[in-house]
């Protein structure tokens, strides 16, 4: 992630494929539900095409492991995606999701982070 916060994509995005691989080489579903959000973050901030599939993967897993909050950054991800790749519709679905999310869990950080988000893909 400091690479990511950095724009450091290319060590990013090595990183973060290592971590996928460590975590199903290990069997630990919960890490790599985590590895493939991280992974669909550093692919969308280097405009990879695989991001949307990395969220999407991650979503799924989060989602059959019961980790409501992980759910909600997945939602945000592909949010954010959608926003900048001009799909306005599926962009608010997912940040309407996502911020109503972290309301109900009490997540005020990352709502703070989402509710911008969900304002600029209304506009």
């Amino acid at each position: 992630m400091t690479y990511l916060s950095a724009g450091r994509i290319d060590e990013a995005a090595s990183h973060a494929r290592e971590a996928l691989a460590l975590t199903r080489r290990l069997g630990a579903r919960g890490s790599e539900a985590h590895a493939l959000c991280l992974t669909g973050d550093v692919a969308s901030a280097g405009g990879a095409v695989d991001a949307e599939a990395y969220y999407h993967d991650a979503l799924a897993l989060a989602g059959r492991l019961g980790m409501r909050p992980l759910v909600a950054h997945c939602h945000l991800g592909l949010g954010k995606l959608y926003r900048r790749t001009g799909k306005r519709q599926q962009a608010h679905e997912h940040l309407t999701t996502a911020t109503s999310m972290y309301r109900e869990m009490g997540m005020t950080y990352w709502l703070e982070k989402a509710e911008p988000e969900l304002a600029r893909a209304s506009g």
